[in-house]
């Protein structure tokens, strides 16, 4: 098991180790996932954005910015 030790700041040094297995550079992010019973995991977020293609469907229609305008007053005046 690797340990690492948090600075006053609130930042800590992932072990060598670590990053190379995660594959980790300087700069990159990481996400903190809740296991449960005080558990997380450390997840590269270094996921390509285009894989987020396809992931919400093209509307019908185009919609204008006065339609959009429309709605976002309609909505905000409690109609």
């Amino acid at each position: 098991m690797k340990t690492a030790t948090m600075t006053s700041k609130g930042q800590i040094t992932i072990p060598l180790e670590i990053r190379n297995k995660l594959g980790l550079d300087k700069g990159d992010k990481v996400d903190f996932v809740d296991l449960g019973n005080n558990q997380f995991a450390i997840i590269p977020a270094t996921e390509d954005v285009t894989k987020l293609k396809g992931l919400v469907k093209k509307p019908r229609s185009p919609v204008t910015i006065e339609e959009m305008n429309a709605t976002i007053a309609k909505r905000a005046s409690g109609r």
